[in-house]
């Protein structure tokens, strides 16, 4: 009888039990590797946030007026302010406060001196434009027949009323997942289900290839072929809009709803298909009324993942939406969305001033939709989860 082996010792799992073979330097390496990689992730994610939190939190704290007709103080008079008041009547971070001379807060404030003087007298000057009640709700601008929703930072009254911009990024959100879902479930089916080896070897690359289009060539394709074709199609009347954005943003998401709902299909145990046909089903009917369900959470989980995709896409929308930011609902109106209009304003706004915290507060705005969107997904899929295991 051979004489057995004295085991190692010395060698603990992730939860410090022994598992009886010495870890070598280069695997402990590697874990330790894996681990600075997944947490910098992480890190890096809630970083971005911050930076983009802190950047709008003014607007957020109220801490900023927007209004055109403020009481300017002459430049002669800056000696009588404290360093407190002046930071404040110059709109000023501390640090940025600290680091200008004098010459240049004089000027700043010559500048605001002017801006002043030219500012419109009408009664819309005196209202603070980024207060939560303008941006918010409708209000009634002088040349306005009724109360209005606006975004118009780019006038002698500035107007950042962001409802439009929320609608538009839902309408657009809305056509590219009645387009895409669909198609993507239907091709996961069937080359999940129904198609052949062979058809599935080429037919799921193909699909796949999909995500490597860049979104800006989507974009140019639906400003340019997409846009023509479907107005003469259905014979509306403004050429770029909702639907021509949503649809061109449907080809855009295809591909991930299709991967995550595929692999949801195929996981599901074959063991069901063929307890369906040994009762008689058809190949349809057994992924239609047994696979299709047994893999409902991991569907859901990929339209969810599709929706935030949609939301966060910016070119395909700056350039096929039209840009107007119109409150409509018709799907045949110009939009405007959250991410086309950073895009298209964070470059010329001032740094520091409303326009660009707005701007950032529509960031945050968008990560906090995107975010309550996957954490409402993850619970109806873990709801689904458990009515599918008999735990609910």
């Amino acid at each position: 009888m051979t004489k057995l082996r004295k085991p190692l010792k010395n060698i603990r799992d992730w939860s410090g039990i022994s598992i009886g073979a010495r870890r070598r330097p280069g695997e402990w390496l590697v874990e330790r590797g894996i681990q600075l990689v997944s947490l910098s992730a992480i890190v890096l994610v809630l970083l971005i946030f911050v930076f983009v939190l802190r950047e709008s939190l003014p607007i957020f704290l109220g801490r900023l007026d927007s209004s055109a007709a403020q009481k300017a103080i002459p430049p002669s008079e800056m000696n009588t302010l404290s360093p407190a008041q002046l930071r404040s009547y110059l709109e000023l971070s501390e640090a940025e406060f600290t680091a200008m001379d004098r010459e240049t807060l004089t000027l700043m404030m010559e500048v605001k001196s002017e801006a002043a003087q030219e500012a419109p007298k009408d009664k819309d000057s005196a209202e603070n434009t980024i207060e939560w009640r303008y941006l918010l709700q409708p209000h009634q601008w002088t040349g306005y027949d009724h109360p209005s929703y606006v975004w118009q930072p780019v006038s002698g009254i500035q107007k950042y009323n962001i409802i439009p911009l929320v609608a538009g990024s839902l309408k657009t959100t809305l056509v590219a997942l009645l387009f895409a879902v669909p198609i993507s479930l239907g091709a996961a089916i069937y080359i999940s289900q129904l198609a052949s080896p062979m058809a599935k070897e080429w037919l799921k690359p193909s699909i796949e290839m999909l995500a490597a289009i860049p979104s800006v060539v989507l974009g140019f394709f639906a400003l340019i072929v997409m846009a023509t074709f479907l107005q003469k199609t259905f014979g509306y009347e403004s050429r770029l809009n909702a639907f021509v954005a949503g649809i061109a943003l449907g080809l855009a998401i295809i591909p991930v709803v299709f991967t995550i709902a595929e692999d949801a299909l195929t996981s599901v145990p074959r063991g069901y298909v063929q307890a369906a046909l040994a009762l008689g089903a058809s190949r349809w009917q057994a992924a239609w009324q047994v696979v299709l369900p047994a893999a409902l959470p991991g569907v859901f989980a990929a339209v969810a993942l599709g929706f935030g995709r949609a939301m966060g896409e910016t070119m395909i929308v700056l350039m096929a939406s039209g840009n107007a930011s119109i409150l409509s609902w018709d799907l045949f109106d110009s939009t405007r969305t959250i991410t086309a209009t950073i895009a298209a304003e964070l470059a010329e706004a001032v740094f520091g001033g409303h326009h660009y915290r707005i701007l950032f507060m529509l960031g945050t705005v968008l990560f906090a939709l995107t975010f309550l969107t996957n954490l409402a997904g993850d619970f109806i899929v873990q709801n689904l989860k458990s009515r599918l295991e008999g735990r609910a």
